[in-house]
């Protein structure tokens, strides 16, 4: 590495070992933040900081699409349901949006939009651009006109329901005005406190000895979250109107037609909203918003631009987490100068050692920093980052290192370089780095405690098994009893009610409480029991795919014992799987072949039975749950659409052809693939008899 930080260098200049490797630590920081910023309303980056990482994150999995873990932004959106209260399931996801930070990012994502649809070059495309507030997303459900229900973004599946706040809110309107509307209908926005409000009521609180709060956007969310409702109504909320979820009715052509009709219903929707009919003057209404924000009555970190025909967003649907034809063009960052505390040691789950800034807090641009990661001893040593120097801090997207430099002239004489460890904090075995990686490990494995208990934190945390009131402290305390080690061990607890119930703190309650959550837990879902492995790579995003492609436990386990073998149909049909490359399968394979983890892994199904998961889009049409591979070029859509299509349908989408391969649908100028599904017997579908088979209409 010759002393250069590798998130500092371009996604091209990375090997795919480097790659991985980088893409494991920007999960796992992602999660961190996101954590933080979706269930605790408390970030302690700056937007454009986290921007940043999800930015380096997709420009990585673009280089390396076999790398994608999905424990990445681009498979994740937000964060589960708090405690508290009762979930709200979204009938459409309610997804977040991909960034662009530049007028090249901008032209590429149009771009994109063409290639996908098939359009050539002069098409216009017309958008609708939209200020973004960074408030707090909400799903309003609408029957005969009514308002009956509400909900947060939450994961974007499932949210938290805060009807009863949402209903002390002037602007968002009981029943819907007279027109027509849709019987039923999901209408989402976002709760917001205009600057002033803000300002003032942050000073009255200070006034009284109350709680203040960092920016607008923590305002909105710890104000609608709130388990009574009368304090939700003493809060000088707002609500925009701006999208649509699921509508049982839909007459209107375009997003600017939507919007019309949300105001006739007596919705708020932005006053600049503006159609806007090409890029040109998508460009320069982005820049006339950056320069009135500072004039209008909230803040805004940038613009959204949706494609205004409804019917080429259809066909664009969604890719991840984000919708192929909306983008959020933001505003250049800001710049902020702290000194540098502490540098702390975190280890992983892995075994990697992740350095940490701990800095005195500053305000950037409006939110409070005070950690920042370093990334990697080689970052340290390429910006020669010392304790106790005054270091610059940038809220920009075109900069990864949340630390941009060190401020030379306020070093003191006395400072000496940072020294990265070669020990392991936790449990002090050496800490290797490999020829050619970034990282440096633990070599502790499983004596090593760090890892022991991160690898027990992932197995409970909401998103994989979900386990209620088994958190990160209960978890060390219990480890540091000596009653978990492993994660069946968390469900043989219920052998020590007596003991638990008589820990500090505790009561046999509380006990009763966690066992009882503990139980509940016996019986889930496969894809969450394979994403709470902790398998390094996979993610949710690719859990669920592994568990719709072989739908039940025995299978999946099979299977893997099968692809050891290299060479062999499980290991091709493994990895042939859209979404699974070649590094992920090797991950799923090096982890069946290591006997302990074989032994943990059937010592916890003996504990717990997964369940088996239908195929993706289970709707009982010919593609459910068949698998389908397409070749050569086809005439009424792009290929990317063809295969985006055909998963909605319930098909498995594979990049090869075997035995296991249901259909291969031919397109002009086919090569071997076609030929392969002729030699193995594999039925071959024209793009008509595609069409036909999908009931999709000529003009589709």
């Amino acid at each position: 590495m010759n002393g250069s930080g590798l998130r500092a260098r371009p996604p091209e200049a990375l090997t795919e070992a480097e790659a991985a490797e980088e893409l494991a630590a920007l999960a796992a920081e992602i999660a961190h933040h996101d954590r933080l910023y979706h269930e605790q309303d408390a970030p302690e980056i700056a937007d454009a900081d986290y921007d940043a990482l999800v930015r380096r994150n997709r420009a990585i999995e673009g280089r390396f699409p076999g790398l994608i873990r999905d424990d990445s932004p681009s498979r994740r959106v937000g964060a589960g349901a708090a405690e508290g209260f009762s979930k709200f399931v979204h009938r459409v996801p309610m997804l977040s949006l991909d960034n662009a930070f530049k007028d090249k990012d901008f032209e590429d994502y149009c771009d994109r939009i063409r290639r996908f649809l098939g359009l050539k070059g002069e098409q216009v495309l017309c958008f609708v651009g939209e200020p973004k507030i960074d408030g707090l997303s909400v799903n309003l459900v609408y029957e005969e006109g009514r308002f009956v229900r509400g909900g947060t973004r939450g994961n974007g599946m499932t949210g938290e329901d805060v009807t009863a706040n949402l209903r002390t809110l002037r602007d968002v309107p009981q029943r819907l005005k007279s027109g027509r509307f849709p019987k039923y209908i999901e209408i989402r926005g976002e709760v917001f406190v205009e600057k002033e409000d803000f300002l003032e009521f942050n000073r009255l609180s200070a006034i009284a000895g109350s709680r203040t709060f960092a920016n607008p956007r923590n305002f909105a969310a710890g104000s609608l979250r709130q388990l009574d409702a009368m304090v939700t109504a003493q809060r000088p909320l707002r609500f925009f109107a701006y999208a649509m979820g699921y509508s049982s009715d839909i007459w209107w052509k375009s997003h600017f037609d939507y919007l019309d009709l949300l105001e006739r219903w007596g919705f708020l929707v932005y006053p600049e909203n503006t159609r806007l009919c090409d890029e040109d003057a998508a460009k320069q209404f982005h820049q006339k918003m950056a320069d009135q924000r500072s004039h209008l009555a909230y803040d805004i970190d940038g613009v959204v631009y949706k494609l205004d025909r409804l019917d080429w967003q259809s066909r664009l649907g969604f890719v991840g987490r984000a919708p192929r034809w909306a983008i959020a063009w933001k505003f250049p960052a800001e710049q902020a100068t702290t000194r540098l505390l502490e540098i702390q040691i975190q280890v992983g789950r892995t075994g990697a050692l992740t350095p940490r800034a701990v800095m005195e807090p500053v305000n950037v641009g409006g939110v409070v920093v005070q950690h920042a990661t370093l990334h990697n001893e080689d970052e340290i040593a390429r910006k020669d980052v010392r304790i106790g120097d005054t270091v610059v801090l940038q809220r920009a997207g075109d900069v990864i290192p949340q630390i941009v430099s060190v401020v030379l002239e306020r070093r003191t004489a006395d400072s000496t370089p940072y020294v990265f460890p070669d020990t392991c904090p936790a449990c002090g075995s050496h800490a290797v780095r490999p020829p050619g990686e970034v990282v440096r490990r633990c070599t502790g494995g499983l004596i090593c405690p760090a890892q022991t208990v991160e690898r027990l934190i992932h197995f409970t945390r909401r998103n994989a098994m979900d386990i209620e009131g088994l958190g990160a402290e209960r978890i060390q305390l219990l480890f540091d009893r000596g009653w978990l080690r492993s994660p069946a061990d968390i469900f043989r607890l219920h052998a020590r009610e007596a003991e638990l119930a008589a820990l500090e703190g505790w009561g046999e309650i509380s006990a009763r409480n966690l066992l009882r959550a503990i139980e509940a837990r016996r019986r889930v879902p496969l894809d969450r029991f394979i994403f709470a492995l902790g398998i390094r790579r996979i993610g949710e995003a690719n859990a669920r795919l592994l568990a719709r492609h072989y739908h039940t436990f025995a299978e999946w386990r099979q299977a893997m014992l099968d692809a050891r073998v290299a060479g062999s149909e499980a290991r091709e049909a493994l990895g042939s799987i859209q979404g699974i490359g070649p590094a992920i399968a090797q991950e799923l394979v090096d982890f069946f072949d290591e006997p302990h983890n074989l032994a943990a892994l059937d010592d916890l199904a003996g504990q717990v039975a997964p369940e088996a998961v239908a195929g993706p889009g289970d709707t009982g049409g010919p593609f459910a749950g068949r698998t389908i591979v397409f070749t050569g070029t086809l005439e009424t859509m792009t290929r990317p659409e063809a295969e985006d299509r055909a998963e909605r349908l319930g098909a498995k989408v594979t990049k090869s052809v075997s035995r296991r391969t249901d259909f291969v649908v031919v397109g002009a100028d086919a090569g071997s693939k076609a030929a392969k599904a002729a030699e193995l017997g594999v039925r071959t579908l024209s793009e008509a008899e595609w069409r036909e088979m999908a009931g999709l209409s000529p003009d589709a």
